[in-house]
């Protein structure tokens, strides 16, 4: 989630049943037993979420729609990001609108046309969320669009059985994922890492995601904050340290683009193609998110099998290691829940999805997780998804949301992707850092 195209182009999801699922009384601000009046209602909801995705989502209001005869259809588009503003300006919002980018609500609530939800949805936010996730729906301290579902960035994926072949271990910091990428190339020959910066119309933001993940752990929460802020720059010192230490990886020759070709291949590589790559043993090493699990659903190991995702199993995945062994530093992304509409129904609509009952539904169909605390991590639909749960709601870890999904988006979704593609083509690092700190201007 955050950052549709890129959240959206999954694979298939395995879906599972929901039967059975009770939901929470309106004291809880879920959907109760009576809204009678509201009956026959239908309650239109938009967002980036599609294909398979959008059919689950769909399936989440099943026991609602039963429980209080409100009606929710969801619809995806592609083009969501780039068209919802002139929608909303245009006379054309959804009841409700699915918004990835923090930025971009932002945006949405500068039109004027965003309802503020009732005290119910904040109250639920207030009680099933952390501060910063209830900072990231407001504006001006005013409180406008609950937090949805989240996934947790920066994971290493990776082959348990090829790990044991090769007599190496999972690192424990920085220092030691450059001596194991090292370590395989040697025993190999070959590249240890693959890389896809391909997507449509989001060309280069996986290379924003290791960029947000290094600032993270180099040089901490305070400096990441300031630099979303755009009080740190991207040409200070910093941020230029975060790009030297990616690029220890990503522009060595030797390092990559396993499976696909050299660096420069990296970005005609859609970032969805190198679960295959790591499934069949091609590509020892990828960094993405915690989604890439839905992509494994689809791709076959060397033996023409459905890969298994476990610690022992086809493939796995660890956090990106810190600086230090024993911190743990999560860069998340997630959606946001906002209205444009006022009716009863719709504030229905957006009471559920404030509940944990709504999260435990979509959990439980397989390919997501929930920050929202409450929330069941043991209903993920596998044992990476539940880990990955349980880091995002563990309160020692450092959780900071995507920093180009709140910077503005003429450099988040602007500047900053582009020039991520420029870098991988071959423009030096200082001037790439200039021309995405020029996207502040635009």
């Amino acid at each position: 989630m955050g950052k549709s195209p890129r959240r959206r182009l999954l694979a298939p999801l395995a879906l599972m049943g929901i039967a059975g699922l009770v939901l929470a009384g309106c004291a809880e601000g879920g959907s109760g037993n009576n809204s009678g009046d509201l009956k026959g209602k239908t309650v239109r909801i938009s967002g980036g979420i599609t294909g398979s995705e959008a059919d689950a989502l769909n399936k989440t209001f099943d026991q609602f729609t039963k429980d209080t005869g409100i009606k929710v259809v969801y619809t995806g588009d592609k083009s969501f990001e780039g068209n919802i503003v002139t929608k909303v300006t245009g006379g054309s919002a959804p009841d409700i609108a699915i918004v990835p980018q923090p930025g971009l609500l932002q945006s949405l609530i500068d039109t004027g046309d965003v309802v503020k939800p009732d005290k119910t949805v904040e109250s639920n936010v207030d009680k099933y969320w952390s501060a910063d996730w209830k900072t990231y729906g407001s504006k001006g301290g005013t409180f406008y669009a609950a937090p949805m579902l989240a996934n947790v960035k920066g994971y290493i994926w990776y082959s348990p059985s090829q790990f044991k072949t090769w007599g190496v271990e999972v690192p424990k910091t920085w220092d030691d994922l450059l001596t194991l990428t090292k370590t395989i190339q040697e025993k190999t020959g070959k590249a240890p890492w693959c890389a896809g910066f391909a997507s449509d119309a989001a060309s280069g933001w996986p290379g924003t995601d290791w960029i947000e993940d290094l600032v993270l752990r180099q040089s901490g929460p305070d400096v990441y904050d300031q630099w979303v802020a755009n009080k740190v720059k991207f040409t200070d010192q910093p941020i230029k340290d975060a790009f030297d230490a990616v690029g220890k990886i990503l522009l060595d020759p030797k390092y990559v683009n396993a499976g696909f070709g050299d660096v420069k291949s990296i970005n005609s590589t859609a970032f969805g193609d190198v679960a295959a790559k790591v499934a069949d043993g091609t590509c020892p090493l990828t960094h993405q998110a915690s989604f890439l699990s839905s992509n494994f659903l689809t791709v076959k190991t060397k033996d023409g099998k459905t890969p298994t995702i476990a610690p022992d199993g086809d493939v796995y995945a660890f956090l990106l290691p810190g600086i230090t062994e024993g911190t743990v530093s999560a860069e998340a992304g997630g959606e946001f829940v906002t209205s444009f509409s006022k009716d009863a129904a719709v504030q229905k609509v957006q009471e559920y999805m404030s509940t944990p009952d709504f999260a435990n539904a979509r959990v439980k169909l397989g390919g997501v997780i929930s920050a929202k605390k409450g929330a069941d991590p043991s209903l993920a639909s596998s044992q990476f998804l539940t880990d990955a749960m349980k880091t995002l709601q563990n309160k020692s870890t450092v959780v900071r949301f995507d920093a180009s999904d709140l910077m503005p988006a003429s450099v988040g979704s602007g500047s900053f992707w582009k020039g991520m593609v420029n870098w991988i083509d071959g423009r030096p690092t200082d001037q790439v850092l200039k021309d995405i700190q020029a996207g502040y201007q635009d």
